[in-house]
């Protein structure tokens, strides 16, 4: 149930965040063209609070269904307006004011990207290094070559320094190539080019650890199985286990690394394990219980103990990422330009149907990766409430009726026919948007649902 709460406020904080930005996008263009702004809302439906400020006493409130917001202008196709208010109403502004008002949604969405980005390029992320682990056997990787502790140093021909690095090159040359090049460099310094078929996820999608369907996995170095830091209030504590203490076995079975302890002790909730511990030159026998924690929906065990060489094995399998200023601001934009050219694209090739459609994602795959990235950590949420805000804009200027990116094409047509659409066409257009949209979140409800019972 904690669990539960916590991916709910991670994706309530996200939801929320990107709504604001969004309609105040809306806000403040309308505002500086001159339009009079009735209500600011975060939801939808029955105000909860709400309150008004400003000379145009406009109201800023939050209402009981919050999966949206709106920005409600005056505006004659919706209702009576005063005499006084008549040149300030919507739809009375130049088409070229409209276009600024409708486009500052999205518009405010890439800008916080571009922000978030921004800032984690100039304080600088700590990342995984692309080390590879020993490929799974009869996997993609296996038969491309790929070796346990290989460092990939290029994804066809562009230099990666990160782990997500990779994955976001693979990602986009799998769209179009089958057979991807990786040069890596082993532990003897030898380099090679190892070719990668990454046909296998290009159908079921690159949702989840799509990697590790490729064989692909992040390099354990091998630690022997010796205490570090023992947790207070701990059940390794409560029975007495120290910092220093090797473990030779458990429950008569021997203990080869680190690995293989945390894996008995992950499926062993509640249960007592019997511990041969080598403390100080002496054998010794003591039983240790791990305590039941709740890990996205599993149950697993804990006993609240660290890898003595964990700060070794941390150096060699992490590196800080950061830039100045100005190269920081360059890449932040790169980064969120070629997210959005690629999310355009893979819509593209869904509706052609060279992509599957389970790479859609509804509301509940939305929460459950919210919460992975607040407990990964500040970056990756950060990471993650940017790429959603790209996510975001990019869907919201697709040319759907009742989207920003509808009435955009609207008033195109406006434009080149030099006057508005009539009122019978926007009426069939906004049943259409309506029918399309219902149409996409049935596939993202359904896929959430597959990936709720496919775990």
């Amino acid at each position: 149930m904690s669990d539960f709460l916590y991916y709910l406020a991670a994706f309530a904080l996200v939801l929320g965040i990107l709504v604001v930005v969004h309609e105040f996008g809306h806000y403040l263009v309308a505002r500086w063209v001159g339009v009079k702004v009735l209500r600011f809302s975060v939801g939808f439906g029955r105000p909860l609070w709400s309150k008004r400020l400003g000379a145009d006493g406009t109201e800023w409130a939050i209402a009981a269904f919050p999966l949206g917001g709106y920005v409600k202008m005056v505006d004659e196709r919706e209702g009576e307006v005063a005499v006084e208010d008549l040149p300030r109403s919507f739809n009375r502004q130049p088409v070229l004011s409209r276009i600024l008002i409708v486009a500052a949604g999205p518009a405010a969405n890439f800008l916080l990207a571009i922000v978030l980005y921004w800032g984690l390029f100039w304080h600088g992320t700590e990342e995984f290094k692309p080390l590879l682990g020993a490929p799974v056997v009869a996997s993609a990787a296996a038969a491309a070559g790929l070796e346990d502790g290989e460092l990939v140093l290029k994804v066809a021909g562009e230099k990666v320094q990160t782990w997500q690095d990779m994955r976001w090159l693979l990602l986009q040359r799998a769209v179009d190539q089958d057979l991807i090049d990786l040069e890596v460099i082993n532990a003897r310094n030898e380099i090679s080019i190892r070719r990668l078929d990454v046909s296998p996820v290009r159908q079921l999608g690159w949702d989840g650890d799509a990697l590790a369907r490729l064989g692909l996995g992040l390099y354990r170095p091998h630690l022997p199985a010796v205490f570090g830091t023992v947790s207070g209030n701990s059940a390794a504590a409560d029975a007495g286990l120290r910092s220093g203490d090797v473990v030779l076995g458990v429950d008569g079975q021997a203990i080869d690394s680190w690995a293989d302890f945390v894996r008995i002790v992950r499926r062993s909730p509640g249960k007592p394990l019997a511990l041969n511990l080598l403390r100080d030159g002496q054998r010794m026998a003591i039983t240790v219980t791990p305590a039941a924690v709740d890990e996205q929906g599993q149950e697993i065990g804990r006993i609240g103990v660290a890898v003595s060489d964990g700060d070794r094995s941390h150096a060699a399998l992490m590196v800080t990422i950061s830039y100045g200023p100005l190269v920081a601001l360059t890449k932040a934009v790169v980064e969120t330009w070629e997210k959005s050219t690629f999310t355009l694209l893979m819509i593209g090739k869904m509706i052609t149907g060279e992509v599957s459609w389970r790479n859609i994602s509804g509301p509940v795959t939305i929460a459950d990766y919210a919460g992975r990235s607040a407990r990964l950590g500040l970056d990756y949420y950060i990471k993650f409430l940017a790429l959603v805000s790209i996510s975001l804009g990019v869907l919201n200027l697709l040319p759907i009726p009742i989207l920003d990116g509808g009435h955009l094409l609207y008033y195109l047509v406006e434009i080149i026919k030099r006057g508005p659409v009539s009122e019978r066409s926007m009426e069939i257009g906004q049943k259409i948007g309506m029918a399309l949209l219902f149409m996409l979140m049935a596939f993202a409800f359904y896929n959430d649902i597959n990936r709720l019972f496919s775990g």
